[in-house]
């Protein structure tokens, strides 16, 4: 009978390591379900909080009225001249800018007209 004593012991040791690591999986598992139990009811908890400012949101906005007015009084007086006068700038600079104001584009083939009544062109 004593040969036989050493697998039997074998097996309780194998058996009981495996109950244990059985044991730890079930313990694990229900950790991880513990933990997605309370995210869960923290995403419930903030979705229905939401809800409920977007429902009174929503009552508010329905009982406001739309009270837009739009005023037209109309262009009173237009006034077209040359806004940019020969300080520091070239011709070109003011000829583009002159352009611009008035929403010209200029066309790049054209050759520059020269300006007519600016300060004298320097030397």
């Amino acid at each position: 009978m004593s040969r036989f004593k050493l697998p039997i012991a074998a097996l309780l040791l194998a058996g009981a390591l495996l109950a244990g690591w059985q044991a730890r999986g079930w313990h694990e598992d229900s950790r991880r379900l513990t933990v997605e139990r309370a995210a869960r009811q923290a995403i419930d908890a903030a979705l229905s909080r939401e809800s409920r400012i977007a429902q009174a949101v929503e009552v508010r906005l329905a009982e406001l009225e739309a009270n837009e007015r739009i005023i037209d009084r109309g262009i009173i007086r237009e006034v077209q001249k040359p806004i940019y006068q020969r300080v520091c700038l070239g011709d070109d600079a003011i000829r583009l800018l002159n352009d611009a104001a008035a929403g010209r584009r200029p066309d790049p083939a054209v050759p520059a007209a020269p300006l007519s009544r600016h300060a004298p062109v320097p030397d």
